[in-house]
């Protein structure tokens, strides 16, 4: 299962995929980048591939996903002090942005049920170190402890990765950067194309920030979570559709 979602290249979901596919998209762009930015993902893509069956047992696991969160870590901050800052620029920003708050449901989607007990109640307490564990995977822990020193309620880290306006990778954050960014292409860089876009975006956003976790959790966190995902799949096919002339398959 791990070599399935790391290592498999017929998976499309795979990590070795993902790397791959930033690699093509970087080499079709290569006009567009900083050399910087395209050596790095050349030595990502070449470490990923040199990747063997011992590398995924158990005991050198966790030193693995460290070393891709490294690389991760190390793109970013290279197109951050690298690119220039034009239309492909605010393109990239935008999708990052959008990627970043699906990832940020989907992880804790994935996890927030399945770490309550099913003796007690959505929204109580339950062991601390299974919730540091949670946050660390958003790596978002410490920022959770600026915002909140004492306690760890799981309400009160669901509606941390959802709704805080101080942690970058809240859904709330990555929304409002992302029609920040739209608002840019139509401000800054003339395509009206993308009004409509952001308008609706922006009402979003807005939306979100007025958000409350209690009455989340109340009206039910996965399908709360699922209706985020989708608004974001559809902003990401008009975007497409508007910008670049395709749709999503199947959209």
């Amino acid at each position: 299962m791990v070599a399935f979602y790391v290592r498999d290249g017929d998976n499309p979901t795979s990590i070795v995929s993902a790397v791959r596919a930033a690699r093509d998209n970087a080499r079709m762009l290569r006009h567009l980048i900083s050399t910087e930015l395209w050596s790095h993902l050349n030595v990502f893509h070449n470490e990923l591939g040199r990747l063997g069956p011992a590398d995924l047992r158990l005991g050198r696991l966790s030193r693995l996903c460290m070393t891709i969160k490294e690389h991760c870590q190390t793109h970013t901050g290279i197109a951050e002090g690298t690119l220039y800052r034009d239309q492909a620029w605010t393109f990239h920003e935008i999708g990052k942005q959008l990627e970043r708050a699906d990832q940020t449901t989907r992880l804790l989607d994935i996890k927030y049920h399945r770490l309550l007990p099913a003796s007690e109640a959505v929204g109580s307490s339950i062991d601390a170190g299974q919730w540091n564990a949670l946050l660390r995977s958003a790596a978002g822990y410490h920022a959770f402890r600026r915002a909140y020193p004492r306690g760890m309620r799981p309400a009160t880290v669901a509606g941390f990765l959802l709704f805080d306006r101080g942690f970058p990778r809240s859904v709330a954050v990555c929304v409002s950067q992302a029609a920040a960014g739209l608002g840019q292409l139509s401000t800054v860089h003339g395509l009206a194309r993308a009004d409509a876009v952001a308008e609706g975006v922006r009402a979003w956003r807005d939306d979100l920030a007025a958000g409350e976790i209690d009455a989340v959790i109340e009206g039910g966190l996965h399908d709360y979570l699922d209706s985020i995902q989708r608004r974001l799949i559809e902003i990401t096919s008009d975007t497409r559709a508007r910008f670049f002339g395709y749709e999503e398959a199947g959209a």
